[in-house]
């Protein structure tokens, strides 16, 4: 088993390895695993939709599935949050495509002033409602790199893990979307 402490300490991943090893044997033992992570993955889905019922009820459909597919797990030296964060993942965008549900950006003025410092571009509140307007505007993968990089301070390594691409390339999009958006922002604040 490898061991990876960059999001959470290695004695937390030999605990989580041990909670999943009884797990696996008796499905009564994931409770301590729902407990750590109902909250998070609860979070990461309601701040995709505006529906707080319909976030508890999709949150429990990943618990669900991931109970049903413990016995497929593999650790690969990840937190097993980034397994659930996965399986939430594609719960919520299918919902989105079942139901043609409207996609739901909740943000706060820190994780857009951190997004315009990591672009390198001068604070201002005409860009902010650019910024805020462009995020919107992202198609959705491109838009889960956003949230999951500023809104949620997820490492890069994690992203590319709940992504299933590599770290590398979860910076790489992660900067074409900045450069991407800058360009627009540029053309747009000249007409303004």
């Amino acid at each position: 088993m490898t061991i990876s402490t960059y999001h959470i300490g290695k004695d937390l991943m030999l605990e989580e390895a041990a909670l999943i090893k009884a797990s696996k044997k008796d499905p009564a033992r994931f409770a301590p695993l729902y407990e750590r992570y109902h909250e998070p993955i609860f979070r990461f889905i309601y701040q995709r939709m505006d529906d707080k019922d319909q976030a508890f009820d999709l949150t429990a459909q990943v618990f669900l599935k991931a109970l049903n597919s413990l016995h497929r797990y593999e650790d690969k030296g990840l937190p097993f949050a980034s397994w659930l964060y996965r399986i939430a993942r594609n719960e919520v965008y299918q919902l989105f495509k079942e139901r043609k549900a409207i996609r739901t950006v909740n943000l706060e003025t820190v994780q857009i002033a951190e997004m315009v410092s990591e672009m390198n571009e001068q604070s201002s509140e005409e860009y902010h409602q650019l910024l805020l307007q462009a995020i919107k505007d992202l198609p959705d993968d491109d838009l889960q790199l956003i949230e999951m990089r500023f809104f949620e301070s997820k490492p890069f390594k994690e992203i590319g893990q709940i992504l299933a691409i590599t770290e590398n390339n979860a910076k790489v999009k992660l900067y074409r979307i900045l450069d991407r958006m800058k360009i627009v922002f540029k053309q747009k604040l000249k007409t303004l």
